[in-house]
């Protein structure tokens, strides 16, 4: 049975303005739907059964349309960062209590259509606390931030990336709960953060991926993910 997925949907889409000055990122059109209609279609096609949407501003506006996710067969809960945006990282750990001991993490702008099964296999057989997928990227379709070298992750930095690093953060995450226990509750802080950390320990596994992601954080990004969608959709309807 496949872990819940965590979607962190609780951004500011800054780079998104003024289409996200009244929506959320998740609710944009996408293909004829809300973008969050395709991610949960997805991951109800990889077997995940039930999701927890970590959310911030506007996020009554998603839990308005996505609701208990009886249209994806889904379990769907929330978890609202409240008057104070908790990050990446301080949403997760305020959204553990709903969650079991292992779970998926995704980004809410992310389109991101590989197999999740082998990714949890792979988390599986190594037995450490937290996993990260990885694309080579070489700063194509976005900055690229991991240095891998054989099957590991030797550095990861958003902020100072350097040139030898060829790989980026996929999107697609699995950690257990315990990497968030020397983290204080109701505190802001970032994903990346704990990952370092990780690293630092030689506490996270990588799985590389090798087809790309669609993502909606910028307007090219939208106009991408929105072509690749109705190519999928019209050989759906083809086979």
């Amino acid at each position: 049975m496949m872990p819940p997925a965590v979607i962190l949907a609780g951004g500011l889409a800054t780079r998104l303005y003024p289409v996200s000055s009244k929506t959320p990122k998740s609710l944009i059109e996408v293909a004829g739907k809300p973008f969050i209609f395709h991610q949960l279609a997805l991951l109800k096609q990889q077997g995940v059964c039930h999701v927890v949407l970590c959310v911030g501003k506007f996020g009554e506006m998603i839990q308005d349309y996505v609701g208990d996710g009886h249209r994806w067969d889904l379990r769907v809960q929330y978890s609202y960062d409240g008057d104070v945006l908790l990050g990446t990282g301080g949403a997760i750990k305020k959204a553990c209590p709903l969650l079991p001991e292992v779970f998926f993490v995704l980004y809410g702008d992310s389109y991101l259509d590989v197999d999740m099964m082998p990714i949890l296999e792979r988390f599986e057989s190594e037995g450490k606390p937290a996993l990260m997928t990885v694309y080579r990227n070489k700063n194509h379709w976005d900055k690229s931030n991991i240095l891998f070298q054989d099957g590991r992750i030797v550095k990861y930095d958003k902020k100072n990336p350097t040139p030898e690093m060829e790989h980026l953060d996929y999107g697609i995450n699995i950690l257990m709960k315990k990497v968030f226990n020397d983290w204080p509750d109701g505190v802001p802080f970032d994903l990346s953060e704990v990952f370092t950390k990780l690293i630092e320990k030689g506490e996270l596994s990588a799985f590389e991926v090798f087809k790309r992601f669609y993502e909606i954080g910028s307007i090219q990004g939208i106009k991408e993910t929105e072509q690749y969608l109705n190519s999928k959709h019209q050989i759906c309807k083809n086979t």
